[in-house]
């Protein structure tokens, strides 16, 4: 028989592994991978490190950066707070002007009408006047005559009453006659003026006397030396010479005049210059009488002014006999006229401007 090799040979079987033997490659692979892990963390642990800081230092560049352009802000915040505060002043005061303007424009525009009532007024006031204390008719139809054209121009329908008065009172002032005050009161200056210079009834002197015309000399002969006359004949040429100088010499001493009124009061010099300064007075007197239209103080005090001038003063001097002219002039002249008081226009013009002094406080209000 062949022997059989597989028969022959003792067969060969591995040793049974033991307990221990399967889990060394598993503890290995495992050791590995946690060994991975452990380097994979502290790989990751490492580059987190790194990572926190970079971040933290960028973190504080950024926190610096931030805390400048805080701090930066801050001060422009400062600065515009300043800049606005500046601008808010001045807003302030540019409203507050602003205000005023247009209060002062409201002002002006709704004050128009009370300043030309307050213009009207005062026009109508200095008529009055006139017509009162210097009876000048000229000068208060010129101040009726410019009111009422001022209203004329301001067209509103509020002065047509107004504008009627005046109508009325300048056809009343251009049909009322009128003296001429002021020419009358030139006339009582010029009295007054010459009152100094009027001589008086007891300074007069006599007239001159007409003298005879003296006898003619013959031709070719010189007065009081008679060339070809005898000496009889010159000494009776010489004696009648000497007979018209004595009687006219004589005749100044003594004079014979005829003298309608009584005795010319002697006054003294203080006694002369209250005289005049008494008729100064009554010159004035007559004078405020005139600006007044007062006639019967008027006349009063001309009339006593001509008694003084007749009693007391030279009435055959020139002077005199042309103030006394001039005096019974003012005594012949009307001044007792009436002039319309123009209180109803005035009293119009007035409640109308207070009516729209009251309309502009309500609106104020």
């Amino acid at each position: 028989m062949e022997p059989n090799p597989t028969a022959s040979l003792p067969e060969v079987l591995p040793p049974p592994p033991s307990g221990d033997a399967p889990q060394r490659p598993r503890l290995w692979r495992m050791w590995l991978v946690v060994g991975v892990l452990i380097a994979a963390f502290a790989g990751g642990w490492f580059s987190l490190q790194q990572q926190i800081s970079a971040l933290r230092d960028e973190s504080v560049l950024r926190l610096t950066e931030a805390r400048a352009i805080a701090r930066q802000s801050q001060e422009t915040a400062v600065a515009t707070e300043a800049k606005l505060a500046l601008v808010e002043a001045k807003l302030a005061e540019i409203q507050g002007q602003s205000q005023a303007l247009q209060a002062a424009l409201q002002e002006l525009a709704g004050g128009r009408d009370e300043r030309l009532l307050a213009e009207v007024e005062q026009a109508i006031t200095l008529a009055v006047q006139q017509l009162q204390y210097a009876g000048n008719v000229e000068a208060a139809l010129l101040a009726l005559e410019s009111s009422q054209a001022r209203l004329a121009r301001a067209s509103s329908a509020q002065f047509v009453p107004v504008r009627r008065l005046l109508e009325r009172d300048i056809e009343r002032l251009k049909a009322s006659p009128g003296a001429n005050v002021s020419g009358l009161s030139l006339k009582i200056e010029s009295v007054v003026a010459a009152v100094d210079t009027l001589p008086l009834a007891f300074e007069q002197r006599p007239q001159a006397a007409t003298t005879r015309p003296a006898t003619k000399p013959v031709a070719g002969t010189q007065p009081g030396k008679p060339a070809s006359m005898s000496w009889r004949e010159s000494g009776a040429v010489l004696w009648q010479e000497f007979w018209q100088e004595l009687l006219q010499d004589m005749g100044q001493l003594i004079r014979i005049e005829r003298i309608d009124q009584g005795d010319p009061a002697l006054l003294s010099p203080t006694q002369s210059f209250f005289l005049r300064e008494n008729l100064k007075l009554r010159l004035l007197n007559a004078r405020l009488a005139l600006l007044q239209r007062d006639g019967k103080t008027f006349h009063e005090e001309i009339r006593q002014a001509n008694v003084l001038l007749e009693r007391y003063f030279d009435v055959r001097a020139k002077p005199v006999m042309v103030v006394q002219a001039v005096v019974k002039g003012l005594a012949a002249t009307d001044v007792t006229f009436n002039l319309p008081a123009l209180t109803e226009t005035l009293a119009a013009v007035r409640n109308l401007k207070l009516a729209h002094e009251r309309g502009a406080s309500r609106q104020g209000r």
